[in-house]
């Protein structure tokens, strides 16, 4: 009863003190020892802090000195810019960021930052994809690795013992480390996270799985709902992957800053860099500057800091609803590095050299290569049109060649008119559905506005589809007199097209080929749409139909690296664009060429016969002359 009624008046005692006065003795007691195993598991249980990437980057990361410039703690003021692209990881409305970027800009460490905040803040199973084995293996030796023994974040979630070098094991994730050039390396695993470096650098294909990017992405599809898919790379064509992924983002962003003179956001653009009229590249080298597009006012290096921590990401391309797919279009001017000077430097020696200028436009510029001579539209076909009607032969022609296009179920056919100086109107073109209309629309008078009659000289048909190649054949030998069969190169040829024989035993055995460079002749017919109206442009008749004009320029030129070479080749503009009419103009004109249509001089009278075909020289079909002229500049 003793300790009983003690406990009670103690309790008494205490309820019987003002609140005031508890709290007080409650404040002055000691901290209570908490237990290893409770403490531990306090800790497992805590929410991770709230923070964006740059936050958590400022906070932990620290740069080595055997990777960076300017080893130490991170600091995202000294690169403002990556601020907004590494914050978009944290933006639960964006599911996918492609970062369009010329070379050192940070990009590379901005991905980093946002794979150490994924770890540390809300893991989950994360892919690293490199364009090689050997270059993943490389990036976690001298980056990730040290990146992780530098970061207390880090290192305290880091299980050393269960790790290999393309994948490292943490307490509540993974990090695997791939090759896109391996389909093994890309195996089927749960992604939370993907990461994809320098992606132009991709193969087209990894072996014969699908697209590398495609098939990285495939393993998100688990995490539908929290899913982040980040890209980064220094562009090269239209046509390649990160390119490809900025036309296709529901926002591109731009980085804005603002002009220490008037304070007006722009971007910075290569149209503003300006030097003293007649400087060599080592002048303006130290005379550069730029110049405000508003007020003209002259903008140093000395701006150009304080412009960055003044700057925002603005989207100024909006396509569709939402923001899922976020792009964002960084070139070196917004480099701390890099001097204005620099810039005028680099473009004046390299601007003579196609090489060189291809490397200054993709990794400075950070815009894809495309030389701009070389588009086609379908607006410029109608720029095109001149006063002759359709089916009627303008004044100025010489004659008429024909091309025909052969597809399995139609003929898609064109006739063209030709004057001096490969002047050229497009006099008719269609699809037909038999090879008897062939035959009535290439052996039908055509007539000019003066009454003078025109037959068509010398029809080139294609005999490359394997499946239609014996009716070519038999149709080309029934009517040798004004046709010829046609097929299309594998390779560059030295000249426009040489001349064969068919081999195969047959009606048409003996009877010639030719085999036609087309790149070539597409090349040939872009240059001449691009010439005003008049003698050596190429032209169409008044009102000529959408269609046609989109199918003769559904290609475009751009140049690819094929080891150490830069080579020409023409690429549809969209998958599956057909490009049929485009095939028979090519044909058309691979047909002028065979009748001497490159010869052709002014005259007044009746046209001179048609030059005979040339007789065929071997094997190689290579000529003389002016043909051994590198290709593209024959035109």
């Amino acid at each position: 009863m003793g300790k009983r009624g003690g406990r009670q008046c103690v309790e008494s005692r205490v309820s019987a003190q003002p609140r005031g006065k508890r709290r007080a003795d409650c404040k002055s007691a000691a901290p209570v020892e908490w237990a290893p195993w409770l403490r531990e598991a306090m800790r497992a249980l805590r929410p991770p802090e709230r923070m964006t990437v740059s936050h958590w980057a400022d906070r932990h990361r620290i740069l080595d000195e055997k990777s960076s410039s300017a080893p130490g703690p991170w600091r995202t003021s000294f690169t403002p810019y990556l601020a907004g692209i590494m914050d978009a990881f944290t933006d639960p409305d964006i599911e996918e960021i492609w970062f369009c970027k010329c070379t050192q800009v940070g990009g590379t460490e901005a991905i980093l930052n946002m794979m150490g905040y994924a770890i540390s803040q809300d893991p989950g199973p994360t892919l690293v994809v490199y364009p090689t084995l050997d270059l993943a293996e490389h990036i976690s030796t001298v980056r990730i690795q040290p990146m992780i023994d530098l970061c207390s974040a880090l290192k305290t979630e880091y299980l050393i013992g269960q790790s290999k070098k393309l994948e490292l094991q943490f307490l509540s994730a993974y990090l695997a480390l791939s090759g896109a050039n391996s389909p093994a390396s890309l195996a089927s695993r749960p992604i939370r996270y993907l990461f994809l470096d320098e992606v132009d650098k991709f193969p087209r294909v990894a072996a014969k799985e699908a697209d590398p990017i495609n098939l990285s992405a495939e393993r998100t599809k688990t995490f539908a709902y929290n899913r982040k898919i980040v890209g980064a790379s220094t562009p090269t064509f239209k046509h390649n992957h990160i390119w490809q992924q900025m036309e296709a983002a529901n926002e591109v962003r731009r980085y804005f800053v603002p002009c220490p003179h008037c304070g007006h956001y722009q971007t910075f653009r290569m149209q503003q860099l300006k030097w003293p009229e007649g400087c060599d590249a080592d002048e303006a080298r130290d005379l550069a500057y730029y110049e405000c597009e508003a007020c003209q006012g002259r903008i140093t290096d000395a701006h150009k800091l304080t412009m960055l921590r003044a700057g925002e990401w603005r989207a100024d391309e909006v396509r569709g609803h939402g923001k899922r797919v976020v792009a964002y279009h960084l070139n070196t001017f917004y480099s701390p590095w890099v001097r204005l000077g620099d810039i005028a430097h680099q473009f004046l020696a390299s601007k003579d050299d196609p090489v060189e200028l291809q490397n200054f436009v993709n990794s400075w510029l950070a815009e894809a290569w495309e030389e701009a001579q070389r588009r086609m539209s379908a607006d410029l076909v109608r720029e095109r049109e001149t006063g002759h009607q359709e089916g009627e032969v303008p004044d100025g022609a010489v004659m008429i060649t024909g091309g025909v296009d052969v597809q399995q179920d139609s003929l898609y056919w064109t006739i063209r008119a030709w004057g001096p100086l490969l002047t050229s109107w497009n006099v008719a073109h269609g699809q037909a559905l038999s090879w008897l209309e062939i035959e009535q629309v290439m052996n039908r008078p055509w007539q000019d506005r003066h009454g003078r009659e025109f037959v068509v000289a010398l029809c080139a048909i294609d005999s490359g589809d394997g499946n239609t190649q014996e009716d070519v054949y038999d149709f080309c030998a029934e009517n040798a007199d004004w046709t010829v069969a046609v097929k299309g190169s594998s390779q560059p040829l030295l000249s426009r097209y040489r001349l064969s024989t068919i081999d195969k035993q047959g009606k048409a055995f003996g009877l010639r080929l030719v085999i036609v460079d087309g790149s070539q002749y597409k090349t040939m017919i872009a240059s001449r749409m691009n010439r005003q109206n008049g003698r050596g442009s190429w032209m169409v008749y008044q009102g000529c139909d959408r269609d046609y004009a989109t199918q003769v320029t559904s290609e475009h030129c751009v140049r690819e690296k094929r080891g150490a070479r830069l080579v020409d080749v023409w690429m549809p503009k969209t998958s599956g664009a057909a490009n049929h009419y485009l095939d028979a103009e090519v044909y058309c004109a691979c047909a002028a060429e065979l009748m001497g249509a490159r010869h052709l001089t002014d005259v007044e009278d009746t046209p001179s016969p048609p030059a005979p075909l040339p007789e065929e020289r071997g094997e190689s079909g290579e000529r003389e002359g002016w043909l051994r002229q590198p290709l593209g500049r024959w035109v």
